[in-house]
């Protein structure tokens, strides 16, 4: 079986299966030419595990629309447009609402203690907005999304044949019934976090006794209930110790995927910058990757390492809307460029592509220099 990445008379991009992992194939006339071009791209997927294969469609990752799809030739032309400079946000998050019942201390969304949510229409509108720019990941989270009122219109808002949606989500309240119910109205992808392996640990670091027992009930049922499922791990020098745990953990559940993103200073952990990983904190996570990529178990999406190609994907890729509408780089920094009260997002993006910031190698947010001009830290 052969996935079809990209075709035109001269060139043509696609995949094939090869014992579990993707193997990269071209053809056409300017392939030699081409295929040099792209090496940075194609090496995202050769040799990888995938998360899925449907009858008709390759998953290679919970991040990304099916190859192929409509969508995925939108993200196609996207990535070929950035390399010609033209960037454009490929993944939205929505913080549709502020309510949460858990209290994560290292949660990003800071406490401004108004319990703000963005009206339906609003979010709607949003929707409309992004995707006349191109984007083709559209995320909703909080707070909690699981408590918005209309979540399922919402997500039946979004066009499957122009972007996936998906959902972050601590598990609380996702009922074997909500499952169904958010699968239907088109959910593509359900992010479930985990912190820890250890019931215990992760309801302490989120703050109240029994969600845990949600997360995990919260995979098990989106699992019954045929969405894709990815459990999502926030990497800090708590939890350096049991990644061989949770890698078990999410083995055990059967997830699609298990993505690890590096702990930011943002949020309620603002001034927690002497907990940013450190180089040896990231070898040892380097080290888990090489251990677990061979193993039978779910493909492992590894952000900072997939950062150390792309650079910071803020203001670059990613674009973050706050319950109180203000339009930020992405959802670890605090910086308001516009409100969509008041608003484009087109006219927003602009301005924050002009600021020559928004192309760093790594995150800005661990960077101190960013953080004294920007912040005043």
């Amino acid at each position: 079986m052969q996935y079809e990445f990209y075709k035109n008379p001269l060139f043509r991009v696609y995949a094939e299966l090869e014992e579990g992992r993707v193997r990269m194939k071209t053809s056409g006339i300017a392939s030699p030419f081409l295929e040099k071009m792209l090496a940075e791209n194609l090496g995202i997927f050769e040799g990888k595990k995938y998360s899925r294969v449907e009858e008709k469609n390759l998953i290679f990752s919970t991040w990304m629309p099916p190859i192929p799809s409509p969508a995925f030739d939108r993200l196609v032309k996207s990535q070929l447009s950035a390399m010609f400079g033209k960037m454009i946000p490929d993944q939205v998050t929505i913080s549709i609402t502020e309510d949460c019942p858990n209290n994560c201390i290292h949660c990003a969304l800071p406490d401004s203690k108004q319990r703000a949510k963005l009206a339906p229409d609003t979010v709607k509108n949003i929707i409309d907005q992004v995707l006349e720019m191109g984007s083709t990941f559209i995320i909703f989270d909080g707070g909690e999304p699981l408590t918005y009122q209309g979540l399922k219109a919402l997500i039946r808002y979004v066009d499957p044949k122009k972007a996936i949606s998906g959902m972050f989500t601590s598990g609380v309240g996702l009922t074997p019934e909500k499952a169904r119910a958010l699968k239907e109205a088109g959910l593509y992808a359900l992010t479930v976090s985990f912190d820890s392996a250890s019931e215990a640990k992760h309801d302490y670091i989120r703050g109240r006794a029994g969600v845990f027992k949600s997360a995990v009930s919260a995979v098990k049922n989106g699992l019954a209930a045929g969405l894709l499922v990815n459990m999502y791990v926030v990497l800090s020098k708590e939890n350096l110790a049991e990644l061989d745990a949770i890698y078990a953990l999410a083995s055990k559940l059967g997830v699609h995927e298990l993505s690890f993103y590096e702990i930011v200073p943002t949020g309620r952990w603002l001034e927690h910058s002497s907990e940013i990983l450190s180089p040896a904190d990231l070898k040892k996570f380097d080290a888990f990757v090489a251990r677990a990529d061979p193993l039978k178990g779910p493909k492992i999406f590894p952000i900072p390492q997939i950062m150390r190609t792309t650079g910071c994907m803020a203001g670059r890729k990613w674009l973050h809307i706050t319950p109180e509408g203000d339009i930020l780089p992405c959802a670890c920094i605090p910086c308001s460029y516009g409100n969509i009260s008041c608003d484009k997002l087109k006219a927003v993006w602009k301005k924050i592509r002009k600021d020559q910031v928004y192309n760093a190698d790594s995150c800005l947010m661990r960077n101190p220099e960013f953080r004294k001009k920007y912040l005043g830290l």
